[in-house]
């Protein structure tokens, strides 16, 4: 039986870095850290959950009724990852390409241990709440090493890139489509690496209001994600779909050119509309009706890297559905597909090579309320340590007016601080 408690500290830093190493000892764990960015729906400021009382491992088919059944059964939060290939399930599509990362299609558990922070107030959920709280407080801190230089290698090269793109804009152009979020593979084989190492300087050097630290035995989802795909509170549902980046410059009047750049460019608030569009489409299907609402539009928020243009899209959510519905509906994302959504991710199983598995899939929370919050796993580097295995992905929307030299020069900004994390670290 779990009791919570209650405890206070004079370096909440200190002790999310021990509370994190701590959890890692467990085969299944997890945190997420929403680096200080505050918004109207956060309900924590970090949440980490380590071990599990009950799993799910599920393969698209069925995955989504196995999960409603472990949320009914439990009456617990749990905490897990939907793979983009869950796509499958919900319509009559495929996933055929490359996969070296082997992630389960859906995995959730009800965690042992929770911990919950809140400015300076730890909250601690555990059959033994004392027990945790002075097994973390024993952890000891130390400098953690990464190999010096991880051999990152490109799935596929500019030229063969750019080819894509504009076979991509001739769909476009016949009407197949109006938008397609094309993505390329970064990878490396043979890496044996901490993941934890690996979050804990990502975090630092791209910390993020979605950021989390995904451990399941030999899997590991090391994310500085940026992006929303879907939080329910109360009978509020909300998503927060991203389309428009710009670079950070490190003169101030420099950066801020560059963000009103980013805020006047008709060809990104284009982008950022044709989302929008999708993702009302896809609330209304769990709204009541006449509630869906576009709160912001064309919204830029600075993060360490980049700048973004982030609208937020809401409706007042049908009682009748179940959680699992609700997702079902708007799952994959529109930001990560492209519109129509479907034709779209036909054609991103034709011209991407490597399967996307959990890369523009969601990890996230659901409460026993029925509340929940997903992000989109972008900016992220996916690590198998059986295999040795690591991988992240980067992409941009594809639309008529797209310049395929701009596009990839977008996707390596995208993937720059996961790049330097891996490779500039001292010998």
């Amino acid at each position: 039986m779990s009791e919570e408690s209650v405890y206070q500290t004079d370096n909440i830093e200190l002790f999310k870095k021990k509370a994190l190493k701590w959890a890692s000892f467990y085969n299944t764990a997890c945190c997420f850290d929403s680096n200080g960015y505050k918004d109207s729906y956060s309900a924590f400021d970090i949440l980490i959950a380590a071990g599990s009382k009950a799993e799910l491992t599920a393969s698209s088919g069925t995955a989504f009724q196995q999960l409603q059944n472990l949320i009914d059964t439990h009456q617990e939060r749990a905490l897990g990852f939907l793979t983009y290939d869950l796509k499958n399930e919900i319509e009559n599509l495929s996933s055929k390409n490359l996969d070296n990362l082997h992630f389960p299609d859906l995995f959730f558990f009800i965690p042992l241990h929770e911990i919950l922070i809140r400015e300076n107030k730890i909250s601690i959920k555990s059959a033994s709440p004392d027990k945790v709280f002075e097994a973390i407080n024993r952890q000891e801190i130390k400098q953690e090493v990464l190999p010096s230089s991880i051999d990152i290698q490109k799935r596929i090269e500019q030229e063969e890139y750019i080819s894509t793109v504009n076979k991509i804009k001739q769909h476009i152009s016949k009407g197949d489509i109006y938008e397609m979020n094309f993505c390329q593979e970064f990878y490396a084989e043979n890496v044996s690496s901490d993941a934890l190492a690996i979050f804990n300087k990502l975090n630092q050097t791209s910390p993020a209001p979605f950021s989390c630290f995904f451990k399941h035995a030999r899997h590991s989802i090391i994310s500085a994600t940026p992006e929303r795909f879907l939080c329910k509170r109360g009978s509020k549902l909300i998503s927060q779909p991203i389309k428009g980046t710009a670079r950070r410059k490190t003169d101030s009047n420099e950066d801020e050119q560059e963000k009103q750049k980013l805020k006047s460019s008709l060809k990104e608030q284009s982008e950022n509309v044709m989302i929008v569009d999708l993702v009302r489409n896809d609330l209304t299907k769990s709204a009541v009706r006449g509630t869906v609402n576009v709160d912001e539009l064309f919204g830029i928020y600075s993060f360490r890297q980049v700048h973004q243009m982030i609208s937020t899209v809401s409706c007042e959510v049908n009682p009748d559905l179940s959680i699992t519905e609700i997702i079902k509906n708007t799952f994959p994302m529109g930001s990560m597909t492209g519109a129509p959504k479907i034709r779209a991710m036909q054609l991103i199983e034709d011209y991407e090579s490597v399967k996307r598995g959990i890369f523009s899939g969601a990890v996230g929370y659901i409460n026993p309320d029925g509340g929940f919050d997903f992000n989109v796993i972008i900016r992220t580097i996916l690590y198998n340590s059986q295999s040795g295995y690591l991988s992240f992905q980067t992409g941009s929307a594809i639309t008529m007016d797209a310049d395929p030299e701009k596009e990839y020069e977008e996707c390596l900004l995208k993937a720059k601080a996961m790049i330097d994390v891996l490779t500039k670290n001292p010998g």
